[in-house]
């Protein structure tokens, strides 16, 4: 008997060792061995013992330690992102390792070997900041490249594609997928109106009730820049690129059951498992690819290859090594490093102008003004936010901290006589080009995938993700969803349709089955 509790003490000790997320508060004391200072106020004066231990029997308005702490209290929560809320995040580098010269003059490639300090953040896409990580839904894969040139900010999902076409249908998917007003509580026929109404967004959501919809892990999650980015090299010409992650750890993916069991006692799942790797020393990484289009190229695709609802087909335009990146390092603190972590897809670099299709213009503003409401005007002089590879130089003044130093005695108008800093004038300078965008329809590329690129027993998974979801639906939603099912593949659409027939027949749920 002894000895098996000895053993089982020791299994217990190898699994608090390997566990730095949940012995993150213990590492700390092994760390300091002692307090680390003397208690202050917010403005630093010292705290006697009396004032931190007890408040009875004296007045409240002068113990500025209870005073202090109350009143930060009840303002400690800023606003929580309308979607992306819930989140992990790390910190590592970018390294070049094959060269892109040719296509794109950005300094971040500039030299195969060449690092470039990176933040991540992986998160889902509807869950709320308390809820699960095992949920099925598409995820957020957003990179912050620190560049000597500034900040470069992808903005992308774990989904080779995006939800719609045109950004005017942001504020409906949002609210479609958010709860009810009047019964706080998510509604399938939100979600389901919106599927029916906009029937591009069914390609992605192929993938969101298929097997890739509940990543087993971030360190496991692929990521896409979603949008054809427009690059130039030194002499101005023109590239398109998309860019891909794929983690060097392998694609994983949880089956419905195993995430509504991990959920029940791990709903931090994801977030626990990038911490635990990085903190063990099993640092997660990514190859880094491109696909890459000549102007030429986008002008005899046959369709429109900025169209955030479609994927660029591997077999026209391959994928083109460019290098990895590695997470090494975890937050210190959440909070300042990855709920303040600020993205921004109008973030570009020389060398890297965005995208010319109309959700990428959309995005550009939306992000902005998103972190303006959440963390203030300054957000940019948040320390994770800073481009700390070079000094920002700008007219910008005052408004709510950080300030910073506020620019100090610099003039704060621009043109000016004073010595104030000035632009640089670019030899080769390029815009966007001018697009034309065509009305969504991406029924042949969700033929596709279903037929090609989805097994056997991945499309029964795929209808019987489908059918726990859309089981609830108001019944001319159903049909409505059958109807384009079919259009997207008839024996997709023939066995929903008869999964739905077989379920308008039971009258009762019985969970213990």
């Amino acid at each position: 008997m002894l000895i098996v509790l000895v053993a089982c003490l020791a299994v217990v000790a190898a699994k608090l060792q390997n566990d730095p997320a949940g012995q993150q508060i213990v590492i700390f004391k092994q760390k300091t061995e002692e307090p680390i200072g003397i208690m202050t106020t917010s403005a630093g004066a010292p705290i006697d013992t009396i004032d931190a231990t007890v408040t009875l029997n004296s007045p409240l308005i002068f113990n500025e330690y209870f005073m202090d702490s109350l009143t930060h209290l009840v303002r400690e929560r800023i606003p929580e992102r309308l979607v992306h809320a819930k989140a992990g995040g790390a910190f590592g580098y970018f390294e070049v390792t094959h060269d892109i010269t040719s296509i794109c003059k950005a300094k971040l490639f500039s030299q195969v070997g060449k690092r470039t300090p990176i933040a991540a953040r992986f998160s889902p896409v509807v869950v709320e900041r308390g809820g699960i990580d095992t949920s099925r839904d598409a995820r957020g894969f957003a990179l912050k490249f620190y560049t000597e040139d500034g900040n470069f900010d992808i903005v992308g999902f774990n989904t080779p594609m995006y939800v719609y076409k045109d950004p005017l249908l942001f504020a409906t998917f949002v609210r479609a997928q958010k709860r009810n007003p009047a019964t706080n509580l998510i509604d399938g026929n939100m979600l389901w109106d919106f599927l029916t109404l906009r029937s591009e967004s069914l390609h992605m959501f192929m993938l969101v009730f298929g097997d890739r919809g509940i990543p087993d892990g971030y360190r496991h999650m692929p990521g896409f820049g979603i949008h054809t980015f427009q690059v130039v090299n030194d002499f101005g010409d023109k590239h398109f690129v998309r860019f891909h992650f794929i983690p060097e750890a392998g694609i994983k993916n949880l089956r419905s059951e195993q995430a509504r069991k991990i959920a029940g006692v791990d709903p931090d799942y994801a977030t626990r498992d990038l911490y635990n790797a990085i903190g063990n020393g099993n640092f997660p990484s990514w190859k880094v690819s491109i696909q890459v289009l000549t102007q030429e190229e986008v002008e005899s695709a046959g369709f429109d290859v900025f169209d955030v609802t479609k994927v660029l087909p591997l077999n026209r335009y391959p994928l083109r090594p460019l290098g990895r990146f590695v997470l090494n390092k975890n937050p210190i603190n959440y909070f300042a490093e990855i709920e303040q972590l600020a993205f921004n897809p109008a973030n570009l670099v020389p060398g890297i102008l965005g995208g010319p299709d109309k959700v990428f213009e959309a995005r550009r503003l939306a992000y902005r003004d998103a972190q303006y409401y959440r963390l203030g005007s300054n957000f940019n002089k948040i320390p994770v936010n800073c481009p700390i590879q070079t000094k920002p130089l700008i007219y910008n003044r005052d408004g709510v901290a950080p300030v910073k130093d506020n620019e100090r005695d610099t003039p704060n108008y621009y043109p000016n006589t004073f010595n104030g800093p000035v632009p640089y004038k670019e030899k080769y300078r390029a815009s966007l080009i001018q697009i034309y965008q065509d009305d969504p329809n991406n029924f042949e590329q969700a033929r596709d995938l279903y037929d090609n690129e989805m097994t056997t027993d991945e499309r029964s998974r795929l209808v019987e993700n489908i059918l726990y979801s859309l089981g609830g639906a108001a019944t001319f939603l159903q049909d409505r969803a059958v109807k384009l099912f079919t259009i997207i593949h008839p024996n997709l659409g023939h066995r929903i349709a008869e999964g739905l027939a077989v379920n308008r027949t039971i009258t009762k749920f019985d969970w213990d089955d």
